[in-house]
Order: C-alpha cells, then structure tokens, then sequence
C-alpha cells in the first residue's frame, strides 16, 4: 500500500479509503466488520496519523512505547480536553513507567506476568487487560506461554482486574500462523474469554478466518512506517 498523505484532510481521506479496504478483506474473510474491532497501531508515525484515525472512525489505537504515547495524548489533550481516543498499550509492561499510563490507557493487550498486572491494580482498579500468549517460542519474545495462561488469568482477576480476553503475535509463515490464532481462539474459549486481539497488517485473513475479534493494524492503514526516530520507551 502507498504510503499515506502528508497531514490534515490528504491523511483523514487516505486513512478512511484504507479503512474501507481493511473492512473489505475482513469481509472477504468470513468476518464481520461490524463486530471485528480494528485497533490503528501509530508506532513511529506522528500525531496526524492519531488524528486521522480519528476523523475515519477509529477510536482505538494503539501504541508500543510508554513514552511515545504520552507524548501523542498530551498532544492530543493540547487540541481538544476530550480527544476520544482509546488507548491501547501494545509493548511488554514495565512496572516503572505503569503510574503514568494509567490514567490514561484503555486496555493494556499484552500482559504476560502476574507482576504487571498487580502494578496496574495498585494505580487502575479494575483495569481492562488482555493475557499475551506465546505462540512463536523465540526467546525473549514477551507473552506467556499457553499452559501457564489459565493461573496467570485466575491472578489477574484475583488482583481485581478485568481480564477480557488473549492477544498473540502469530509466527510469520502462514501454517504456523494458522494453528496459533487456532490455539488461542480454543484457549478463550474454554476461559470463557470473548476478546481475541489476532492479527496484524500481513495475516488478519488468517486471523479472522480462526476467530479474532480485534486486529492490530498500522501499516494496512497509514502505508510504510517511517524510519524509526531514537523514541526513550
């Protein structure tokens, strides 16, 4: 997809046509794009892009990086005291930077220890969170592994938080792919979960085909992402 236009009405218009593609392949594959919630990832792009999501209907959005997203919903709150953004955190949990997100994130997707999720009941009673599954296996790549996830789900709620579903970043190829959107949508459901966050830009077809209810797109949305800028995270 090119990349999307420079700022103001060009990158509302180019965000809603590629929100409009997006919903098709949705479609296209077996979902429903009125119930498949689409979480737009601004990771490396500016506050336009925020904004353009905005202005195409996309409420939520998601970012990697604790400082990055501070940084765009101050920028926000300077333009309007109601932005009505939802903000979902994206990146692995580090219990120092939790007092600040707090306030001010939605839905954390990608808990994967039992730590984290007690730092955000100290500052967000009750916050919405999502338990991350491994399903690639590489080392040091955040998530827990799937037969450790019910006990980590049984603490979180015993912390008093709202545990609504599983996140995973699939493996790239497309059969290792297909068998872990599969692997977590059996998983929620004998959890009795009913969010499934699967699927990105390259494999929401797979994703949607085995289930998910949210995907986490970026590139699909606001074409290639800039050279990464040195972000402290």
């Amino acid at each position: 997809m090119p990349a999307a236009g420079v700022g103001g009405v060009g990158r509302a218009l180019d965000v809603a046509a590629a929100l409009e593609r997006l919903r098709g392949r949705i479609v296209d594959a077996g979902g429903d794009a009125a119930r498949v919630r689409v979480v737009a990832v601004t990771k490396g792009f500016g506050t336009d892009a925020v904004l353009a999501a905005l202005a195409a209907g996309i409420p939520d959005v998601g970012e990697n990086y604790a400082q990055e997203l501070l940084s765009k919903d101050s920028a926000l709150r300077d333009l309007s005291a109601e932005p009505g953004v939802r903000w979902h955190f994206l990146g692995a949990v580090q219990r120092n930077k939790v007092a600040r997100l707090a306030p001010i994130v939605s839905c954390w997707q990608c808990l994967a220890r039992e730590v984290e999720g007690e730092a955000i009941a100290r500052r967000r009673p009750g916050a919405v969170v999502l338990v991350e599954v491994d399903t690639t296996e590489v080392p040091g790549r955040n998530g827990c592994p799937p037969g450790a996830v019910p006990a980590l789900v049984r603490g979180l709620r015993a912390e008093g938080l709202d545990v609504r579903g599983l996140m995973t970043v699939a493996p790239p190829d497309p059969e290792g792919a297909r068998r872990a959107f599969r692997a977590v949508r059996a998983l929620a459901d004998d959890l009795g979960l009913p969010e499934r966050s699967m699927g990105m830009s390259d494999d929401l077809e797979l994703a949607v085909a085995e289930g998910s209810t949210m995907v986490r797109v970026g590139r699909a949305l606001f074409g290639d992402r800039p050279a990464r800028r040195d972000i402290a995270t």
